[in-house]
């Protein structure tokens, strides 16, 4: 009568518990659950701990075995699987190492967060089952254009080939390629990125990697502060100007300074107008006028 809903009679209490009975098996319920009186039937969800006792609790899991929802990772072993907290007292719900990535550095870490739902096996044992997409887009929401360029936060669900499905915390459904990617993303790990691309169906694709703006070196930076506090927003500077011109001016060589004006021209903040220098984006027609 382990891992499914049963109905008990309250034969006995102590200050931490009382005790519980079903077809012949003693459960303990927390105390702070409820208040109960002797002989009191007492519907619950019945399951084996992680010390080999029957327990009882008449507050059904987040996570069971017709709901989906999230549970933190709190262990890992290379033999077994991953432990996920889904709020049982003295119960962690292992998710088989059969239903991880096979390569070990891809599994969740503590502290990550896998949406799942529970299952038993042919032993009554209890299993934590992953969700896929289609058991994602059942709560999913669609985006809507106007959150292009929004920040987001999301969990990676599925790992793929070519990028990680990921679920965000405003619900939608995302996909992350590997080309936005920072670094390898991992099953479970919780991310911060921004949308880059909103589908008709509402799935959006992320980057995790920083905005072009925030991206720019000390040197660039440098180049785009003397620009902004020109009045004129301009400097006689390009990339045929005399490498000990730019030297005197910047106090960079000219690779720095050809490598500084690359990252601004690529992050759109400024233009070059050949033979005259570097203005601030959108500042020439105001300087020639």
């Amino acid at each position: 009568m382990n891992n499914e809903i049963i109905q008990a009679k309250v034969i006995d209490q102590n200050d931490q518990e009382y005790f519980l009975q079903a077809e012949g098996i003693t459960y303990a319920l927390d105390r702070q659950e409820m208040d109960l009186n002797l002989g009191q039937l007492v519907d619950g969800f019945a399951y084996q701990d992680k010390d080999q006792k029957p327990r009882m609790t008449t507050k059904l899991p987040r996570v069971n075995f017709n709901d989906f929802d999230w549970g933190e990772v709190v262990e890992s072993r290379r033999d077994l699987g991953v432990f996920v907290d889904i709020g049982l007292k003295n119960k962690d719900i292992v998710v088989s190492l059969d239903d991880l990535p096979d390569d070990y550095k891809d599994w969740p870490q503590k502290g990550d967060h896998l949406y799942l739902k529970l299952k038993k096996d042919n032993k009554e044992r209890l299993w934590g089952h992953l969700g896929l997409e289609e058991d994602l887009q059942r709560i999913g929401l669609k985006a809507q254009q106007h959150m292009m360029n929004h920040n987001v936060e999301a969990y990676v669900y599925r790992l793929l080939t070519v990028g990680a499905q990921v679920y965000t915390t405003q619900n939608m459904l995302g996909f992350i390629h590997e080309s936005e990617m920072i670094e390898p993303l991992r099953l479970g790990q919780k991310i911060k990125g921004r949308i880059i691309d909103v589908h008709l169906d509402g799935k959006v694709n992320i980057s995790t990697r920083p905005r072009s703006y925030q991206a720019i070196d000390e040197d660039a930076m440098m180049l785009l502060t003397l620009l902004k506090k020109r009045p004129d927003h301009f400097l006689p500077l390009h990339d045929k100007t005399d490498p000990q011109v730019i030297h005197d001016y910047l106090g960079i060589s000219k690779g720095q300074f050809k490598r500084a004006l690359g990252a601004l021209l690529k992050a759109g903040q400024v233009n070059q107008v050949k033979g005259e220098g570097i203005y601030l984006n959108n500042q020439r027609g105001e300087h020639d006028g």
